[in-house]
């Protein structure tokens, strides 16, 4: 961490993006953590140039992996595109290297399963969005079927939507609790959703398998690609 000239501690948030992400894994954790003054956060890419999401949502880059030191947080969105981001030389080069110093290694949704493809996961407790969530295992993570997770410095929010659950986690980590719930008034999160369909655990059985059904082509990408990883690049004997 750094410190300003006020002496106040500076904490360093890098945000990794990559083409196809989803936003709101970066856009919820990105809106909490923008609340401190203490945080500085920082998206980061190949280039200085904007990122499209899966969604068609432009994200600008403010810094690249080579011109980026060490952040303090390192940050993995989830989203499609997280297929093609494990096999990013350049990008899981900059991962593993922010890994090594990074007070707090953390992610949401499918962004855990760059971490993995990193190596910085294996024997850690670890989540990611429910229908790969077994594929940790693939890259020797221990899957875990919770929102938030954290394992030491490591911290992994499931799906989507928690990635606000985890940034308020990681903010009472970094500075307070009180802080976190001071942030968690500001932006007024205090889910009530319209239904209770929002886990393969509450949802209708028959809705669950039309959705593994319409993700299932891209499920077995996920797969196929981590076992890979997992024995090619990791060593492990799976």
């Amino acid at each position: 961490m750094q410190e300003n000239s006020n002496n106040e501690r500076k904490i360093r948030v890098g945000m990794v993006l990559f083409p196809n992400l989803t936003q709101l894994d970066l856009t919820g954790p990105h809106e909490v953590l923008s609340f401190p003054p203490p945080i500085e956060v920082d998206l980061l890419w190949h280039r200085l140039e904007p990122v499209t999401s899966i969604s068609g949502f432009v994200l600008t880059p403010t810094a690249t992996f080579d011109d980026y030191d060490a952040p303090d947080v390192l940050f993995i969105p989830g989203g499609p595109g997280q297929l093609q981001a494990m096999d990013d030389e350049k990008l899981i080069a900059f991962v593993k290297r922010a890994g090594e110093s990074a007070e707090f290694i953390t992610s949401v949704c499918t962004g855990s399963l760059v971490l993995a493809a990193a190596g910085l996961l294996i024997g850690k407790r670890a989540t990611s969005h429910w229908s790969v969530v077994d594929q940790l295992a693939l890259m020797g993570a221990e899957p875990v079927r919770e929102r938030v997770v954290e394992d030491g410095n490591i911290i992994t929010g499931a799906g989507v939507t928690a990635g606000i659950d985890f940034a308020l986690t990681l903010v009472a980590r970094l500075i307070s609790e009180d802080v976190a719930k001071n942030i968690q008034l500001g932006i007024e999160y205090d889910p009530d959703p319209p239904f209770n369909s929002g886990s393969i655990e509450t949802a209708d059985p028959d809705r669950v398998e039309l959705q593994k059904e319409r993700g299932a082509d891209l499920a077995e990408k996920r797969r196929t690609a981590a076992e890979r990883i997992g024995r090619e690049r990791l060593g492990l004997k799976l």
